[in-house]
């Protein structure tokens, strides 16, 4: 990441990952895709070679997906005991949905922290 030759106010890297903008600006949309992000913002022209969320989306998927998935399907099978076609009929196809839809959410919002707090890999200082 080189440093900030205009001056842009600050964004929140929150909203604007919800949302799939540019970490800079917070209006130029930071996929090309639906995962794919894109080489630069065509607003501010960030070059976003930097973003990399690496798995760290994958596993909050994992874990939020999981919690509510398999938490409902318990509570399904011991409050109502639906036969196990009815599982398969609806909590897959949640699954399916809630991890794609929260998967775009989530790299958007690392992607847009990791911009914020210039984080960037592990150096050892040579000193």
């Amino acid at each position: 990441m080189t440093e900030d030759s205009a001056h842009f106010p600050p964004v929140d890297p929150v909203k604007a990952g919800l949302r799939g903008c540019c970490p800079r600006c917070g209006q130029g949309k930071l996929f090309d895709g639906f995962l794919k992000v894109k080489p630069v913002c065509a607003n501010c022209d960030l070059d976003l070679a930097f973003a990399d969320s690496g798995d760290g989306p994958v596993v909050f998927v994992i874990l939020i997906v999981g919690f509510i998935v398999v938490g409902s399907a318990l509570w399904m099978e011991v409050n109502i005991n639906p036969p196990l076609w009815v599982h398969f009929l609806l909590w897959i196809p949640l699954a399916s949905v809630f991890s794609l839809v929260l998967m775009r959410m989530l790299k958007g919002v690392l992607i847009n922290l990791q911009y914020r707090n210039s984080a960037r890999q592990g150096e050892i200082d040579r000193g």
